[in-house]
């Protein structure tokens, strides 16, 4: 897909790999719609990206504000790509704490919405909006999830962050499948240990030897990697039903 001049729009892109995506799609010539919630600083950062990007407020969960945000983006042509990072940390919740009481089903609930609920409502919307596009080059358009090595290597505590990132890699290839027909291809990330927001809460003891756990490279994820990996995805018109894990090489250990 030639991404110079399209419209495209990234969830999550305040910060972390969100932004990174962005600013790399406004490096390839995009026009970039930036969604995040409301409280995320959003309009800083879209001023800071310069005049090819715009933010848009929404919560992913809400098909409404949805809606809107994707009739902004259309405002700049035909939406061509969709980078969906927005998402949410895991509760580390046990399934039995120490007193063998049963963990929050709240918890897991509010993970599961927003990792999972919140992929599906930005999946359907887009796409229904691109189905519309005339093809370019034999796409109509490509969309890239994000999911994580937890779907895969999923830590004890990690219950409800695993259920959720393992059922987007479980639809990225009936999705893919789904949309052939309207010429929409959809790939999925999974990132490792990256060096985002989420992470920096921890102690730089705690970061150090994370990082040290990576194969090689030996060091954390950059956004940077993230978005590279995107990017190439949305370009790369044969890669189509694809999790692509994104983790030096690491392996979690059950803790």
């Amino acid at each position: 897909m030639e991404l110079r001049g399209a419209s495209t729009l990234v969830t999550g892109a305040a910060s972390g790999l969100g932004l990174a995506t962005a600013a790399r799609l406004i490096e390839r010539g995009c026009s970039v719609i930036l969604v995040d919630l409301p409280t995320s600083g959003g309009d800083d950062v879209a001023g800071k990206l310069g005049t090819a990007a715009r933010f848009s407020p929404a919560d992913v969960l809400d098909s409404e504000a949805l809606q809107i945000v994707l009739d902004v983006a259309e405002r700049n042509g035909p939406l061509r790509a969709v980078v969906h990072c927005a998402g949410r940390g895991g509760d580390r919740l046990r399934i039995l704490d120490k007193e063998g009481q049963p963990g929050d089903f709240d918890s897991f609930t509010e993970v599961v919405r927003v990792n999972l609920f919140g992929t599906y409502n930005v999946l359907r919307l887009s796409a229904a909006r691109m189905a519309a596009n005339d093809p370019v080059d034999g796409d109509r358009g490509a969309i890239v999830l994000t999911a994580s090595i937890a779907a895969f290597d999923g830590q004890i505590g990690q219950t409800s962050y695993t259920a959720s990132k393992a059922a987007v890699h479980g639809m990225t290839l009936v999705a893919a499948r789904d949309l052939a027909s309207q010429q929409i291809r959809v790939n999925t990330i999974a990132p490792g240990t990256f060096d985002t927001p989420m992470l920096a809460r921890l102690r730089e003891d705690i970061r150090m030897d994370l990082a040290a756990t990576v194969p090689h490279p030996n060091r954390l994820g950059e956004p940077a990697d993230y978005a590279h990996l995107a990017v190439s995805v949305l370009e790369n018109q044969y890669i189509n039903g694809e999790t692509i894990r994104l983790d030096g090489a690491i392996r979690m250990p059950p803790r």
